[in-house]
Formats: C-alpha cells, sequence, structure tokens
C-alpha cells in the first residue's frame, strides 16, 4: 500500500488518534478523572478507528481492486475479502 503515503487524509486521522490516545493515557493516570469520562473518550477513538479503517478499505478498493471501469483484479479482490471475512 505504498500509496498511503501520499494522502495527508489519512495520515491526519492517524495522528489525531495518537493525540486521542495519549488523552485516554493522561486521564487513566488522573485520580480525580471520572470512569465516564474515559469512556466517552474511547468511544471517540472507536469511531476514529472505525473512519480510519472506512478510509482505508476505500483507497485499497481504489488502487489495487479496480485497476479501471471494467477491469476487477481478482486476486487482490480475494485477498481483500479473505482479510473482511476476518474482522467481521
Amino acid at each position: 500500500m505504498s500509496h498511503l503515503n501520499e494522502d495527508k487524509k489519512i495520515l491526519n486521522r492517524v495522528k489525531r488518534l495518537k493525540g486521542q490516545i495519549s488523552a485516554v493515557e493522561e486521564a487513566i493516570q488522573n485520580p480525580e478523572q471520572s470512569c465516564i469520562e474515559v469512556l466517552q473518550q474511547v468511544a471517540a477513538i472507536k469511531g476514529a478507528i472505525n473512519g480510519l479503517m472506512n478510509e482505508l478499505i476505500e483507497s485499497h478498493l481504489r488502487h489495487h481492486v479496480i485497476t479501471d471501469e471494467t477491469q476487477i483484479n481478482e486476486t487482490e479482490l480475494a485477498e481483500f475479502l479473505s482479510l473482511l471475512k476476518r474482522y467481521s
């Protein structure tokens, strides 16, 4: 997936996730932080991860599976479907 290094949108998502995870780490270390607030932060991270996954899936499809409007790379498609089955 070498094309990912050119996608600033994906890199920005990863950087935001790093910040969110650091915030959770700090919150856990703060004895005055409520459990509910930490859970809300983790829920936000979960949503951000799902958004990142969707971006990566779309990028993969556009760059590796659908090579043009009439041709589908069957090997890449099979590999992709196998990956989806593992995480479904």
